[in-house]
């Protein structure tokens, strides 16, 4: 059990990636916390959780509102007493180009992937120091490393902000013994992706970038966000993990 005994708040964990993040931390012995503004999605996850025997609870969480996050954690506080690892994953995105992106989409997409990320880290990082330490992971993605030309600029932007971010809490929180590190996926077989590979030359387009020749799976992003959680990623901070198949190493 490689998270007996930690709680981990998960968000945007309702469905997709975060949901797999958050089974996959179950299994390993955490208390899981589902944070998603999504509260019926969320509480149906937990539910799944709890069934298969893992430990889970689903909290309302609106990742863009200060006083969110001050509740959420106020939750823990009195429901679990401690937080271990923080995982940022809520996000979204919007396929217009700059040219095209109305202003109000460009704040609502900065919103959600930066200031979400922004308060998460905010209000943990006085939590966990008050019991010695803890692992925050942010998903980032390929987009946070290189210029996607597949991808709109405005979602670039949001995911390099969240790259940074993570580098600077690394090295100013690492002597309160928290660790700071995001994981980079590329292109992630979701229902999303799916509905976007009704169109076959889009489809050739995701493959044909990709070394190993697939997709990632939410499965490959959950186990990497389970080491970086994890005791065995002690040394590791301020990192930027790929999980993308080979597709930056180009």
């Amino acid at each position: 059990m490689r998270l007996r005994n930690k709680v981990a708040l998960i968000t945007g964990a309702a469905v997709g990636i975060g949901a797999e993040i958050a089974k996959r931390f179950a299994a390993e012995g955490a208390q899981v916390v589902i944070g998603d503004v999504n509260a019926v999605e969320a509480r149906t996850t937990s539910e799944r959780i709890r069934r298969s025997g893992g430990s889970a609870r689903s909290v309302l969480l609106d990742v863009t509102k200060e006083e969110s996050w001050k509740e959420a954690l106020d939750g823990i506080r009195t429901a679990e007493g401690r937080l271990d690892v923080l995982v940022n994953n809520a996000g979204i995105t919007k396929r217009i180009p700059i040219t095209e992106m109305p202003l109000e989409d460009f704040e609502q997409i900065m919103a959600v992937n930066v200031r979400g990320v922004f308060l998460g880290i905010k209000h943990a990082l006085p939590f966990m120091k008050q019991h010695g330490g803890g692992s925050i992971v942010n998903i980032s993605s390929i987009c946070g490393l290189v210029g996607h030309k597949l991808t709109n600029e405005t979602y670039t932007t949001s995911k390099g902000a969240v790259t940074l971010l993570t580098k600077s809490v690394a090295v100013r929180h690492a002597r309160d013994n928290i660790r700071c590190n995001s994981i980079h996926p590329g292109t992630v077989d979701t229902p999303m992706v799916q509905a976007l590979f009704a169109d076959p030359e889009k489809k050739r387009e995701r493959l044909d970038e990709v070394p190993l020749g697939r997709l990632a799976t939410a499965r490959d992003v959950a186990n990497a966000a389970l080491f970086l959680a994890s005791d065995e990623a002690g040394f590791i901070t301020g990192a930027a993990l790929p999980v993308d198949g080979g597709l930056t190493a180009y």
